[in-house]
């Protein structure tokens, strides 16, 4: 414990700390990583001055800090390691509308803690709770209740995960081949840091220059340093501190996991509304077959790109037609013959006669490549379409389920699943990677996921505490080679608790020293998400 009893003593008191964690609330000493941690208390803020308050308080005592939001991530971010946790899922109001004149378009202000779901029902309905909002919201609201429909793009597979989160990890989901990450969407912050201070910042008005930044809070005080002097990787990426020359200073914050300071409010470029979402999954014969399409859909320039480009192989075929058939809960799964091999589903949004288009121009490049009209599911509304959805999230719903299942005869498994991208041109590469090191070792394993930006997830689905063991160094291995491509080691999850050699693997010693020197600034003793990222 951080500084000992006496001096945790003091933020104990505070009206908003409860203590007694593991006896009154266990389930936020854990996330669906599995991990389980632990901590001295834990509170429930509302408000900015809340978090300002009870952040101050912590740092003044020596006590480290977990930032938790709904505790969806899947690399252990928000699990505890000891001191406090500041869970912020209290934190789950709308502050706000604005318009932006310029295009038009609309941004919501929320608090960190909103879920994703609730936040697209909002949007969809137009009603919100106006309680504390300024008169320009208002106004904004008014002229937003009277425009069209708008959605927040990113779309992470689990829609119960907050804002803040999403955020926090740059995260993304299978519609990012066509929308980009969290980081596209995110326009203004309020960030509070240990010390209290409050830091506001808007996109297109604080830059670094060169890799110099500088800062000034909201009190007048001053924050200067370096950035990694390191190169993000050319594909989808989520692993470590955003560097670049000249950047925008929101985005150091965005895809930091909470080690720099915590989210008090986000602001959220929202997008019109497309007419229709047409959505196709194909069936092929073989992945060959299934690469090819992929390769050939990725190559054409229609009138309107695919949204996504998924990928299913037929070990993850294979395990829900086993879950179909002994799982009441995916009953609502169409049957799949043995001879439908890999599956790749495709998604298409705007308006309905382009969307049409599309859809035929891309029946063709199926049809060249080796698929059928026959073994290939369309949906042209939303009820269709959520069933194929349905399909789609299944997948890692199975494999949850199967490693559960695996637990109760060994408690300490969990599955060792990928992150990896790679650039378009190392996808035949990355695909050869994988199977020999699958086939070397014989592992259980299933392969999905977003194709579309060479991102595979590789579920590894050990029996056996030695099964976790090879698959761990296999993951180490495929890591480094998927570096050495060009690639990232995280592109949509974070880093977390579980990844911190990964990191290091990508960036370096020198990349990893560099990414403490910026976290000193803001965080000098390290009490922010303590196990994150370093």
């Amino acid at each position: 414990m951080p500084g000992g009893p006496n001096i945790m003593r003091p933020l104990m008191e505070h009206a908003l700390v409860k203590t007694n964690v593991a006896a009154e609330y266990p389930d936020y000493l854990r996330d669906e990583s599995r991990k389980s941690g632990v901590a001295e208390s834990i509170s429930f803020p509302t408000t900015e001055a809340d978090v300002v308050s009870i952040v101050a308080e912590a740092r003044g005592d020596g006590v480290a800090v977990t930032t938790q939001g709904a505790r969806t991530g899947i690399t252990g971010g928000a699990v505890p390691d000891g001191g406090h946790i500041l869970n912020l899922s209290r934190m789950n109001r709308v502050l706000g509308i604005r318009h932006e004149a310029a295009d038009d378009s609309f941004r919501v202000s929320v608090q960190p803690g909103i879920l994703l779901s609730d936040l697209r029902g909002l949007l969809r309905r137009k009603e919100f709770d106006t309680a504390g909002w300024s008169k320009d919201s208002l106004a904004a609201l008014a002229q937003f209740q009277h425009a069209g429909s708008f959605f927040l793009a990113p779309d992470p597979t689990e829609t119960s995960a907050s804002i803040g989160g999403m955020a926090a990890c740059n995260a993304s989901g299978a519609c990012s081949f066509r929308y980009g990450p969290m980081r596209r969407y995110v326009t203004a912050v309020r960030v509070a840091l240990v010390d209290g201070s409050l830091l506001a910042l808007r996109r297109g008005r604080e830059r670094a220059a060169g890799r110099s930044f500088r800062f000034t809070t909201e009190d007048g005080r001053g924050l200067e340093g370096r950035l990694p002097s390191y190169r993000l990787p050319d594909v989808k990426n989520a692993s470590g501190l955003y560097a670049a020359d000249d950047m925008d200073l929101v985005d150091l914050f965005v895809g930091a996991e909470g080690t720099l300071g915590v989210f008090t409010s986000i602001e959220l470029a929202l997008l019109p509304e497309p007419a229709c979402r047409w959505g196709v999954t194909a069936f092929f014969p073989s992945e060959a077959t299934a690469v090819a399409f992929v390769k050939a859909l990725r190559g054409q320039a229609p009138a309107v790109q695919p949204a996504a480009i998924e990928f299913f192989d037929a070990r993850a075929l294979g395990l829900l037609r086993l879950q179909k058939a002994s799982n009441a809960a995916f009953a609502g799964i169409p049957g799949m013959p043995e001879s439908w091999h890999t599956a790749v589903y495709v998604e298409y949004h705007g308006a309905e006669d382009p969307v049409a288009e599309a859809v035929a121009a891309m029946s063709g490049l199926m049809l060249a490549a080796g698929g059928s009209e026959d073994a290939t599911w369309i949906a042209t509304n939303a009820a269709e379409l959520e069933r194929l959805k349905f399909f789609r999230h299944a997948v890692p719903e199975a494999v949850n389920l199967l490693i559960d299942e695996r637990r109760r005869q060994e408690p300490g498994l969990t599955k060792l699943g990928t992150d990896m991208a790679v650039p378009d041109r190392c996808l035949d590469e990355a695909l050869r990677m994988y199977h020999a090191g699958l086939d070397e070792t014989g592992l259980d394993h299933v392969m999905f996921g977003h194709i579309g930006n060479n991102h595979l997830h590789v579920n590894i689905l050990p029996h056996t505490l030695h099964d976790y063991a090879v698959g761990k160094d296999l993951y180490l291995r495929w890591a480094r080679r998927t570096i050495a491509l060009g690639g990232t080691v995280s592109a949509e999850h974070g880093i977390g608790k579980f990844k911190v050699a990964l990191l290091r693997e990508m960036y370096g010693d020198a990349g990893i020293h560099e990414m403490r020197d910026v976290k000193r600034v803001f965080d000098p003793a390290g009490l922010l998400n303590r196990g994150n990222l370093f």
